[in-house]
């Protein structure tokens, strides 16, 4: 994946796929510590020690549909030749915690990519999930969270065009409110 967001979604349709109520998103993006950190955290299925030890095998899988799975192998590695890391926690029953972290100057970094349609993409595609968003960065703080969305929304599909559209541009300008990096 050559762009930050699909991680993102990638790792966060992993929370959705896991029974997920409430999945968390936390974006880190400062330059002035150096550092463009992630965690997602769900309260899905979780995973059993035996299966979290070995999750970033790309071929290990919970799905059925294919017999690898890619997206942690991947960012793991990304992490690792951009000077950050990766950690994962996960009990079952409980839910999972995944933070992945890069050094936001290493020029191999890959870029933000689409992060607004990404999580309007997110949102709209699991209604029924409560999906809470928060980017920091050395400017300031934006929070996106679908039960506020909604409220305002008053019944509204966030899948119509014009919602869908007008979402996305909120959370831009928002974005580039507290000046977040590509």
């Amino acid at each position: 994946m050559k762009e930050l967001a699909m991680h993102v979604y990638d790792l966060m349709e992993n929370s959705t796929a896991a029974n997920s109520s409430e999945v968390k998103l936390t974006i880190k993006d400062s330059l002035k510590d150096n550092i463009y950190a992630f965690t997602i955290i769900d309260n899905g299925k979780g995973m059993s020690p035996e299966f979290l030890a070995r999750v970033t095998d790309p071929y290990t899988t919970s799905r059925t549909t294919r017999k690898v799975g890619l997206g942690l192998p991947l960012i793991k590695m990304n992490t690792e030749n951009c000077g950050g890391g990766m950690k994962i926690e996960s009990e079952v029953g409980k839910g999972t915690r995944l933070v992945f972290w890069f050094q936001h100057n290493h020029w191999d970094r890959p870029p933000m990519g689409d992060l607004s349609g990404t999580i309007v993409m997110l949102c709209a595609a699991h209604q029924d999930i409560h999906i809470i968003y928060t980017h920091i960065t050395d400017e300031g703080e934006f929070v996106f969270d679908t039960e506020e969305i909604k409220e305002a929304l008053d019944g509204m599909d966030m899948n119509d065009v014009k919602v869908y559209n007008w979402l996305k541009e909120m959370v831009q300008e928002n974005l580039e409110e507290i000046h977040y990096n590509q």
